[in-house]
């Protein structure tokens, strides 16, 4: 089973949508197997990181801006932009998939953790999110 997942974000950051993928697994019908998730910029990634304390999402986007930062003299690919040549790097540097395993209709995600769409551009707007059951 494949779906594209639309994911509405507002800006630069890590944006949960675990609920979306967690009732697409629910609602498949299928017992167990691996949720593999693939989203379709290169400018975003995907990440399982904390759900509880957003603290450490913020914490996240400050270090990667820092390691990352914008208006470098090094980026002449600079037409779409300040933020479009370090959100390339930061998107080679993260995830771009996903694999969770299922088993009885439900992710096998730890307490604590969630998954995100980490934008990282000053993008608002949808994102594509390709999952495979």
């Amino acid at each position: 089973m494949i779906e594209q997942l639309d994911i509405r974000i507002s800006g630069q950051g890590l944006h949960p949508f675990t609920p979306v993928v967690s009732e697409l697994v629910k609602s498949s019908g299928l017992d167990e197997g691996l949720c593999s998730l693939f989203i379709r910029h290169t400018s975003a990634s995907l990440l399982i990181q904390e759900n509880y304390d957003d603290s450490a999402r913020v914490d996240l986007e400050n270090w990667l801006n820092r390691l990352v930062p914008e208006n470098d003299s090094l980026y002449t690919h600079t037409l779409e932009g300040a933020d479009d040549m370090p959100a390339h790097i930061k998107s080679a540097l993260t995830a771009s998939q996903l694999a969770i395993p299922f088993q009885r209709g439900q992710l096998m995600l730890g307490t604590w953790q969630g998954i995100y769409l980490w934008e990282h551009r000053h993008y608002t707007g949808e994102r594509q999110v390709v999952v495979h059951l």
